[in-house]
């Protein structure tokens, strides 16, 4: 692998020792490298390699957070209302939640204020037929002063995609979206 990286002066590893001493620590320690195909970054380490070379996170399976501060009730909404599957109870620590193969972990948390933004949504296929199933379930719809929402609470983006907003009993703003 080493054979195929170079530095701009040189094989990986020969920054000039004039380099070593100066204010630019960023040049030893994140030296440009040749590679096939274009450039990367790597700390020059010997044992280090490219991480396009090694690891991927593009591949590895993605863990949504959200907070809670009652896992009982977090349980009940994301388990029987939204119908995410538990996948476990780690408590006192986390609820472990499956929605459609991406792992949901309700931490469970003594105070918190929920954020001003979404912060976990779903992208539907029919976000009209997703708005009606969910208020049959209990979910209320937010409605937000300035925003064009029709009578369901669905925001069409100048973009054309479509959002509903909603939230958990924490206060956590969840969405469902069409684009």
């Amino acid at each position: 692998m080493a054979d195929r990286l170079e530095a701009r002066s040189g094989p990986v590893g020969s920054i000039p020792e004039e380099r070593i001493g100066d204010s630019s620590r960023s040049y030893r320690n994140r030296a440009i490298l040749w590679r096939i195909g274009g450039l990367a970054t790597q700390q020059e380490t010997s044992h280090h390699l490219c991480m396009s070379e090694l690891f991927h996170l593009r591949e590895q399976q993605l863990v949504a957070f959200i907070a809670t501060r009652d896992p009982e009730v977090a349980k009940q909404f994301y388990r029987d209302v939204l119908g995410l599957r538990l996948v476990s109870e780690q408590l006192p620590f986390a609820l472990v939640f499956d929605a459609s193969g991406v792992t949901v972990r309700a931490s469970i948390v003594q105070n918190f204020t929920p954020a001003a933004y979404t912060i976990l949504g779903w992208d539907v296929p029919d976000i009209q037929i997703a708005v009606k199933t969910l208020e049959g379930a209990g979910v209320r719809f937010e409605r937000y002063p300035g925003m064009s929402q029709d009578e369901l609470g669905i925001w069409t983006s100048p973009g054309g995609a479509k959002v509903a907003w909603f939230k958990d009993p924490d206060g956590n703003t969840l969405s469902v979206s069409q684009h």
